[in-house]
């Protein structure tokens, strides 16, 4: 710190502040989620401006006697936090401040379906996860086994077997993801058109193939594949049939298969048999369609390089510590050794994206 300008100095005091303090960002949020604070401001589609005590009520926090409860001082605290994250909008008036909205606020409203990124975001911040995450560095030092084994004595996906609760968040935090970005995937890809019989590997509750079957009338069979304790909890879906099973084994035959966010918790090699069973289930033309975060050749501080690197540094320390987000060609590579001999990348969301392996 001695080289520089003062201006210099001061902003990369203020800069370290920030990162060291950044717990803040992740656990309001994880408040407003718990508090319900999107669907109270939103109220059907209002999105009224409202001041921390008019949101209060909406809330249903009442004391033992009746009145209504909760600290409209700590709840704007709040507020204003997430405002800086451009969660809400904060409006400035005679009366004081109020909050609205923004896009980023409106992903959290619950969606006709009961759906929403809220469950995704508590789904990120459950106890056991949260264990994890002062032994992150014992992922460079000690690779061998994920900082969540560590805290908890057991890998993630196998609690979740054990857990109703857990393995119930989880299934809601993928559908409140999935669907959007299937919607997305609906307006910009059109690889699905003449696919008449489909595996979904990893499909849990059955929701991308429920949407993809909707919008693509020619897919007349699908088969959603996923651990027998998973699919035991899938809802029953017109066209297509539950199987479970282990994808490291065997996967189920189709025209193509589909799978999405399955590769990155995974590593090389296990990548690798697990493309090796789908190139094995496809017919000769057949294709791998993977939906997978893809990282950027350079870092840079965009929202989305941010966002898939974090997500990478989640892999690492809840899922596998050899798992991985992957760039391009790194995904190209997994392929060629799997089999595929065609890989077509298509860029249609920021943060997933569609990955073609033709056998």
């Amino acid at each position: 710190m001695e080289n520089g300008s003062s201006e210099s100095r001061n902003k990369a005091r203020l800069a370290i502040m920030e990162l060291a303090n950044m717990i803040s960002v992740p656990m309001s949020l994880n408040a407003a989620v718990r508090l319900g604070l999107a669907d109270a401001i939103w109220n059907d589609g209002e999105n009224s401006p409202l001041s921390a005590t008019e949101i209060l009520p909406r809330l249903h926090l009442t004391y033992q006697n009746g009145t209504i409860g909760g600290d409209p001082e700590n709840l704007q605290r709040i507020l204003r936090m997430l405002t800086s994250y451009n969660v809400f909008s904060e409006h400035l008036t005679n009366a004081g401040r109020k909050y609205s909205l923004t896009d980023v606020g409106k992903t959290l409203v619950t969606d006709s379906g009961g759906l929403s990124y809220a469950a995704y975001v508590l789904q990120h911040h459950q106890e056991a996860l949260m264990r994890a995450w002062p032994l992150v560095h014992t992922a460079v030092v000690e690779p061998e086994t994920e900082p969540y084994v560590k805290a908890n004595g057991e890998a993630a996906y196998a609690q979740y077997g054990k857990c109703e609760e857990m393995n119930g968040l989880m299934q809601k935090a993928m559908s409140g993801v999935s669907v959007p970005f299937m919607k997305a995937i609906m307006e910009g890809y059109d690889g699905f058109k003449y696919v008449e019989h489909l595996v979904d590997v990893g499909g849990s509750a059955g929701d991308c193939l429920r949407m993809i079957i909707k919008q693509f009338p020619n897919v007349r069979q699908g088969i959603n594949f996923d651990l027998p304790q998973v699919v035991a909890k899938a809802p029953k879906i017109p066209g297509v049939t539950h199987m479970g099973g282990d994808m490291f084994q065997s996967v189920p035959s189709g025209d193509a298969i589909f799978m999405k966010w399955v590769l990155t918790t995974w590593t090389d090699e296990e990548c690798k048999q697990i493309m090796k069973n789908c190139y094995k289930a496809l017919p000769v033309g057949g294709k791998l369609i993977a939906c997978e975060p893809v990282l950027p050749k350079e870092t840079d501080d965009s929202h989305r390089t941010r966002a898939l690197l974090e997500g990478d540094i989640f892999v690492m320390t809840i899922y596998r510590t050899k798992g991985k987000h992957r760039t391009e060609e790194e995904f190209k590579e997994l392929g060629l050794s799997a089999g595929f001999p065609t890989f077509r990348p298509f860029y249609i969301d920021y943060f997933y994206t569609i990955l073609e392996f033709q056998k």
